[in-house]
């Protein structure tokens, strides 16, 4: 399998870093190209910093992983899964790996995930993708176990080689120090109707507005993504890219 590892972390997160290296080790042949700077939140968009209408690609080494071509791009991951299946960055991928992202991606709220954007992008574009995210809440200054992530993913590479081209997953992980025993078989949940998270307006003027991330407050609904991952259990939820709804009548 030829594997493309981005996120939307950008190209020095060491989440990319990790999975890039657990891929390698699963045997796959990996390239990296990621946004050059952080991209959170821009969900599929195709948006590009251009240079005489070229998109500027540089090239670099991620670390422990000399033989890894690594590509920082200055665009969205979206664009960049996009044009990677088009042959950008070497021969097109059969598989996406998006992440490691900081922070989870559960519920509805996926859709404005760049990490999730880019498995999605890649899914329309016929590539099978899962992207992976770390449960770290919004307290910045703990650690991040982002091997645990990576070893609870790796015990998913085969099957979603296995699954039909356009296949996607998302999954979440714990934040621990070392997977559970228990989480060697991820839990199938369904989206939860708003992610762990939200972003609430914290203030307004005449020049900006001020938007702040906070928890979301009540009972989460029970078998919900987001549920079962603050409950301490990695959680995987197979997701469909842009489709026709045939049922509405209007």
């Amino acid at each position: 399998m030829r594997v493309l590892i981005t996120n939307d972390d950008g190209i020095d997160s060491p989440g990319l870093a990790a999975l890039a290296r657990g891929a390698v080790e699963h045997g796959w042949d990996t390239v990296v190209a990621a946004p050059a700077r952080e991209s959170s939140g821009t969900s599929a968009g195709l948006t590009a910093a251009e240079d005489d209408r070229r998109i500027v690609v540089e090239r670099r080494q991620l670390p422990d992983l000399p033989d890894v071509p690594a590509y920082a791009v200055s665009a969205h991951p979206g664009l960049i899964a996009m044009v990677a299946t088009q042959g950008a960055f070497g021969d097109p991928p059969d598989i996406v790996l998006s992440g490691v992202n900081r922070g989870a991606n559960v519920g509805r709220a996926v859709l404005h995930s760049g990490t999730v954007g880019a498995a999605l992008t890649a899914s329309i574009n016929g590539v099978r993708a899962m992207a992976v995210s770390l449960d770290v809440g919004l307290d910045v200054d703990v650690p991040h176990h982002w091997d645990t992530a990576v070893a609870v993913a790796s015990g998913l590479f085969d099957r979603l080689a296995a699954l039909p081209p356009g296949s996607v997953l998302n999954l979440n992980v714990p934040n621990a120090a070392e997977p559970d025993a228990s989480w060697a078989e991820p839990k199938r949940a369904g989206l939860a109707e708003f992610g762990a998270v939200q972003s609430r307006v914290k203030d307004t003027d005449d020049g900006s507005i001020d938007i702040a991330s906070v928890a979301v407050e009540g009972d989460l609904p029970p078998g919900s993504d987001a549920a079962v991952l603050a409950g301490g259990h990695p959680t995987v939820t197979a997701l469909r890219s842009v489709s026709e709804d045939a049922d509405l009548e209007f």
